[in-house]
C-alpha cells in the first residue's frame, strides 16, 4: 500500500513539474508580435525545436548505452551467422544425398554390367567346351 500511495504521489509530482515546464515554453507573444497580428499580419512562426535530450555525461550511462548498442550488434551478428551455418549445412546435405544416390545407380549399373558379361560368357559357351584360349596346342 505504501509502495502504491509513493507511487501515486511521484506520478502526481512529475505532473506537475511537466505542466509547469509547458506552460513556460507557450508564454504569451510580446507585444511587438501581437501588434501585426491584430492588423491582420501572420508573424513568421520560429522553427520547431527538438525536444530530445542530450546525451548523458555520466560514464555509466554511457557504459550502459555503449553495451546495449554492443549486445545489439553482437545478437544480430549471431543471428547472420547462424542463418549462414543453416544453409550451408543444408547445401552439405542436399550434395551428400545427391552422392549416394548418384553411387546407388553406379553400384546398380556395374552390377547390372558384371551380369549381363558373365550371361554373355556363358552363352558363349557350350556344356563340355572350354574357353579356346584355354586350350593346348
Amino acid at each position: 500500500m505504501t509502495q502504491i500511495r509513493s507511487l501515486l504521489i511521484g506520478t502526481a509530482l512529475s505532473a506537475f513539474a511537466v505542466t509547469g515546464a509547458f506552460a513556460q515554453t507557450n508564454a504569451q507573444p510580446d507585444a511587438d508580435n501581437a501588434a501585426p497580428a491584430a492588423q491582420g499580419v501572420q508573424p513568421a512562426t520560429p522553427a520547431p525545436q527538438r525536444l530530445t535530450a542530450p546525451g548523458s555525461t555520466d560514464p555509466l550511462v554511457q557504459k550502459r548505452d555503449a553495451d546495449a548498442k554492443a549486445n545489439a550488434e553482437y545478437s544480430a551478428s549471431k543471428k547472420s551467422s547462424k542463418a549462414q551455418l543453416k544453409e550451408q549445412q543444408a547445401a552439405a546435405k542436399s550434395s551428400y544425398k545427391q552422392q549416394v544416390k548418384d553411387a546407388k545407380l553406379n553400384k546398380k549399373a556395374d552390377k547390372q554390367t558384371a551380369n549381363n558379361e558373365m550371361k554373355a560368357d556363358m552363352q558363349g559357351q557350350t556344356p563340355g567346351q572350354g574357353d579356346p584360349s584355354d586350350a593346348k596346342h
